[in-house]
């Protein structure tokens, strides 16, 4: 799906980051620019190996199309125009990779801040370092544990974990509610990651308060193998709706071995492996009409997100448009501070909202930080596949097309 390799020098030399030999020996690497006099350094770590790989891919997209783009408008302002500097490294798909990485790239950078790394278990690993060195680590990673540890350093743009676990259920509810079908029993499956968790926590909460019977229940290991027996309990649960929380590889194994086996039953994914090309691709036919839930979507404002499609040749997937507004955000805040400075930069993030520029792609239309540095403007939407493209279909006020409900 993405273009690991482009058309664009600077882009051809991050992705020598690929191989994994060359990711331990020397997990990142800095453009040309750093040589200049003006430049901020921005750390960017993420999963561009092992099994998040594909994600990871897409969220460095995002930040340097936007870093690229502030570059070529003359820079940051306030800083006399000095440029963005990237300073990208592979996390690989594992935590403790992904905090030793961190421990690196502080150690041996004067990095202003750090974006990433969309998986909440690599996300969490690093947050660790950074807030050990008092650096700022913005991030759309969904766990919940990101922000409630009481953390002065870590800055969540997107809705968390058990917020888009009750949104995937209420939306849900309210658009079978409207094709005349009533909610008795649902199935939750889930991976028991720290997102697939938090998220499963914010399904159960609120089928509980809308009276709803949890006729299935069960997590599964990251990574499963044969998922029979989960569709076989599934089958003879009599739910009528299935909410499956995943990544990619777990994603298309569900959906598929249910569609396999004639189980029709409307599947309501937990954004990450359902919402992203590659989920199209896997399973062709038997992607369309799959709805999601997402933090964002890429509809909710084109002028931006083509600009993506036309450089990457696919559409602008949530984690590369979320980790877009991060860069966007954290920008304004150096703008702010006027300075480059870690301590200056987390204190502008703390007090400010943030609006205009990308954050005009996010549902609320800006980015607001709470004391735990949790984003408080960001609404989740529900999304359906059609004809290959995602379509935002809830929240009425922000949807671009009618929900199909086949019960």
């Amino acid at each position: 799906m993405s273009k690991t390799s482009s058309t664009r020098g600077g882009i051809d030399r991050r992705t020598v980051l690929a191989g994994s030999a060359a990711l331990i020996a020397a997990p990142w690497v800095v453009s040309p620019a750093r040589a200049q006099a003006k430049q901020v350094n921005i750390g960017v770590i993420m999963p561009l190996s092992g099994a998040n790989a594909q994600f990871g891919i897409n969220s460095r997209n995002g930040i340097e199309l936007v870093a690229d783009e502030i570059n070529a408008a003359g820079g940051i302002k306030a800083l006399g125009g000095a440029k963005i500097n990237l300073i990208v490294a592979d996390a690989t798909s594992t935590p403790t990779t992904a905090g030793t990485v961190a421990q690196r790239m502080i150690s041996q950078n004067e990095v202003t801040a750090i974006l990433g790394a969309f998986a909440s278990s690599l996300t969490i690993a690093i947050s660790e370092v950074t807030e050990r060195r008092d650096i700022p680590l913005l991030t759309m990673s969904f766990a919940d544990q990101i922000t409630g540890r009481g953390f002065k350093n870590i800055f969540q743009v997107v809705a968390k974990a058990s917020a888009l676990g009750k949104a995937q259920l209420d939306y849900t509810v309210a658009i079978a509610q409207a094709a005349g079908t009533k909610i008795d029993k649902i199935a939750i499956m889930y991976e028991d990651t720290a997102y697939g968790t938090a998220q499963a926590g914010g399904l159960r909460a609120a089928a509980k308060a809308a009276n709803i019977e949890l006729v299935m229940d069960d997590a599964y290991p990251l990574g499963i193998t044969d998922t029979t027996p989960l569709i076989n309990k599934l089958r003879a649960s009599g739910a009528q709706a299935v909410f499956p929380v995943s990544y990619l590889n777990d994603s298309l194994l569900l959906i598929r071995t249910m569609r396999q086996q004639r189980i029709t039953i409307p599947a309501i994914g937990g954004a990450a492996g359902y919402v992203i090309p590659d989920f199209e691709k896997g399973l062709g036919e038997f992607a369309e009409g799959v709805l999601s839930i997402a933090p964002a979507n890429y509809d909710l404002d084109t002028s931006l997100t083509d600009r993506f499609r036309k450089r990457f040749g696919y559409f602008m997937v949530h984690e590369a448009l979320e980790h877009a507004v991060a860069l966007d955000v954290l920008v304004q805040a150096i703008e702010k501070a006027k300075s480059a400075k870690a301590e200056d930069v987390t204190m502008a993030l703390r007090g400010g909202k943030f609006t205009g520029g990308w954050t005009n792609a996010m549902t609320g239309g800006a980015v607001q930080f709470d004391s735990t540095g949790l984003n408080t403007a960001s609404i989740p939407v529900m999304v359906q596949w059609r004809k290959k493209e995602l379509v935002t279909v809830w929240p009425k006020e922000v949807a671009k097309g009618t929900a199909e409900w086949n019960s």
